[in-house]
């Protein structure tokens, strides 16, 4: 027999002081209620109730042990409450992985105003490229601004960001406005060497939806694309960037984009956990926090939308 509703049993026996009253409780038969405690009894080598037919009372080590088990069955029921609350209450620490970029500049604003809502939650944000292993690294959550690779995931979609070929305003007083993708080959296009093909540009065609491709070259390489966007913004050339990088620079007019009839396809940016089933709080509030904060449109598109004077 289960030790521990045998324990349950006797505590609801000595406190009814008859095994009819407790077993009706219990929504058990007497035989088995009164089985349950001579199990204890005899696994004990103790005698823990004096029966009569008329009384029931506890022992001098059945008041001890009666104790003990009041002790141990609220401990239970402590540590069962507390774990259900890490489930249905955001608390603990959220450890959350994201691109450098990404996580300093959208990320860590969001995170302030999802405190505001859920203080009890704490973040450890875990900011590097490429992919990671959520289980081997103990993440329970990370934002992925790429195709995703692992189908054993969940991942939920929180929007989108546009790319755009853009230039300081001072570069294009200089070398002039590309009109066509094809206008790129007589510009210096600044590469991203950590997104093959390094060298090529992927647009659409405005009407057909044909897919061009333009082989590109410049006289600066970087693998990390916010040094590109810096020397962008200095004028040394056009980069293709993604607008969740770029659009403040768009908005203050410290870059201008160009090609935007020739729109390359947009980044997807998801959530991805480990698991569906038994989603702790913290992290199905925080997702369901970003998908709003990020939809039907984030602040980097905002530079998009017409002026109002």
């Amino acid at each position: 027999m289960d030790k521990l509703t045998s324990m349950i049993v006797f505590t609801k026996v000595a406190k009814a002081g008859s095994f009819a009253a407790a077993a009706k409780e219990l929504n058990l038969s007497r035989a088995m209620a009164t089985k349950h405690v001579m199990q204890l009894e005899n696994s004990l080598g103790i005698r823990l109730l004096n029966r009569t037919t008329r009384n029931l009372n506890l022992t001098e080590v059945g008041l001890v042990y009666l104790e003990r088990c009041q002790q141990i069955l609220g401990d239970i029921e402590e540590t069962e409450l507390a774990v259900t609350r890490l489930q249905t209450e955001p608390r603990g620490t959220l450890k959350l992985n994201a691109t450098p970029f990404f996580g300093a500049y959208h990320l860590a604003p969001a995170i302030a105003a999802y405190n505001e809502l859920y203080p009890d939650v704490n973040v450890e944000l875990v900011l590097q490229a490429g992919q990671v292993d959520l289980i081997e690294e103990g993440f329970d959550l990370a934002i992925q601004l790429e195709d995703l690779h692992d189908s054993s995931l969940i991942a939920r979609k929180l929007g989108s960001s546009q790319r755009v070929v853009c230039g300081a305003p001072g570069y294009f007083e200089k070398r002039g406005i590309p009109l066509t993708p094809n206008d790129l080959k007589k510009h210096n296009c600044l590469v991203n060497t950590s997104m093959p093909p390094r060298d090529q540009w992927l647009f659409s065609e405005p009407e057909s939806g044909k897919q061009t491709i333009v082989k590109v070259s410049g006289t600066l390489e970087a693998n990390v694309a916010d040094a590109l966007r810096l020397a962008a913004v200095c004028g040394l050339g056009l980069a293709l960037l993604p607008t969740y990088m770029v659009g403040q620079d768009l908005s203050k007019h410290r870059l201008k984009a160009v090609l935007t009839d020739y729109i390359p396809a947009p980044l997807e940016i998801h959530a991805v956990y480990p698991h569906r089933k038994h989603l702790s709080a913290k992290v199905r509030t925080f997702v369901d926090f970003l998908h709003g904060r990020f939809q039907p449109m984030p602040s980097w598109e905002e530079w998009a939308m017409p002026q109002q004077d």
